[in-house]
């Protein structure tokens, strides 16, 4: 499964459910932007370093971006960059999720919603 980045923001807070979700999944993963938007997130050096240690430890995949993921995402943005409000680091993470063939789990459902070839799973912290 892959999981957005609010659900690991969530469990950065300490969120129980965000907790056992991720503890649930065998196969976790990550796209390298969802690892970008935490480590931006950071204030400091040892936020920053906690972040790369939990994400080892957790043993999430981080996924690349690739040829096939790029060219996904453009097609995202082309098809609903108008008439959504999504972004550019949310067509790349669900290119990811669509290319790598997992599921996404995310609180914001709502942002992803309009794609339809992607599996999601809502999350409720």
């Amino acid at each position: 499964m892959q999981f957005d980045t609010d659900v690991l923001i969530w469990l950065l807070r300490g969120n129980r459910n965000a907790a056992d979700k991720i503890m649930s999944e065998k196969d976790r993963c990550i796209s390298v932007i969802t690892f970008m938007e935490l480590l931006k997130a950071a204030a400091n050096k040892n936020e920053s370093a906690a972040i790369k240690k939990l994400i080892k430890k957790l043993n999430f995949t981080v996924i690349p971006i690739n040829d096939d993921i790029s060219h996904r995402s453009l097609i995202y943005m082309e098809e609903h960059g108008l008439k959504s409000a999504i972004s550019v680091a949310d067509c790349l993470i669900a290119a990811t999720a669509a290319e790598s063939t997992q599921v996404l789990c995310t609180a914001n459902h709502k942002d992803f919603r309009a794609i339809g070839d992607i599996e999601l799973e809502g999350f409720k912290a």
